[in-house]
C-alpha cells in the first residue's frame, strides 16, 4: 500500500528572511515576539529544553539559522554543520514550541534582528549579554536580552565527538 506524500504543517513555518518581516508583524499581533538563533546543527535535548523555555518568555518564537557558509565560519570543523540548512530548519519548524523559522548568512543575526524587530532577544548562557552588538540593538528600541542557562551534559560537538569515537 502507497501511501500519498503530504507536505506537513510545520514546513509552513519556514519562511525567507524577507518574509519573516510580515509575518513577526503578524505574530507581535498576539504578543511579545521572542528571537533566537543558531546553528541547531543535530537536534538534541537541550536544544528542545533551550527553545522551550525561550518559547516561554513570549506568545511566539523566531528561531534564525545560521545559513551552511555561516555556519562553517564559525569554526566548528570543516566537516559541520553536518545537517544541511534545509533539514536543520524543517528539524526546528517541527517543535511545537517554534513559530518561525527563517535564515541568515551572515556571521551575526544583527542586520536580521535590525529588519524582525523583536520584543526579546534570547542567546544560550555562554554569551556575555551585555557585549553583544544585537543586545545593544535590542535595547536601543526598548526591547530587552536574556541568557538562558544551559542545560548540563548536552552539546552537539560532543554528541559528534561520542559519535566518531564509535
Amino acid at each position: 500500500m502507497q501511501f500519498p506524500l503530504v507536505r506537513p504543517e510545520f514546513l509552513t513555518k519556514i519562511v525567507t528572511p524577507l518574509e519573516a518581516v510580515a509575518c513577526v508583524a503578524s505574530l507581535r499581533q498576539k504578543g511579545a515576539v521572542v528571537f533566537t538563533n543558531g546553528v541547531f546543527d543535530v537536534l538534541h535535548r537541550g536544544h528542545a529544553t533551550y527553545l522551550a523555555q525561550a518559547r516561554n518568555l513570549g506568545e511566539s518564537l523566531v528561531v534564525a539559522l545560521n545559513t551552511d557558509a555561516s555556519s562553517k565560519r564559525l569554526g566548528k570543523g570543516d566537516d559541520r554543520p553536518l545537517n544541511v540548512l534545509e533539514d536543520r530548519a524543517a528539524l526546528i519548524a517541527a517543535l511545537a514550541s517554534v513559530s518561525l523559522v527563517t535564515w541568515f548568512d551572515d556571521d551575526t543575526p544583527y542586520q536580521l534582528i535590525e529588519l524582525l524587530r523583536p520584543d526579546i532577544l534570547v542567546k544560550g548562557g555562554d554569551y556575555d549579554m551585555t557585549t553583544l552588538a544585537e543586545t545593544k540593538l535590542v535595547l536601543s528600541y526598548g526591547g530587552r536580552a536574556q541568557a538562558i542557562p544551559f542545560v548540563s551534559g548536552y552539546s552537539t560537538t560532543a554528541l559528534v565527538k561520542k559519535i566518531r569515537l564509535g
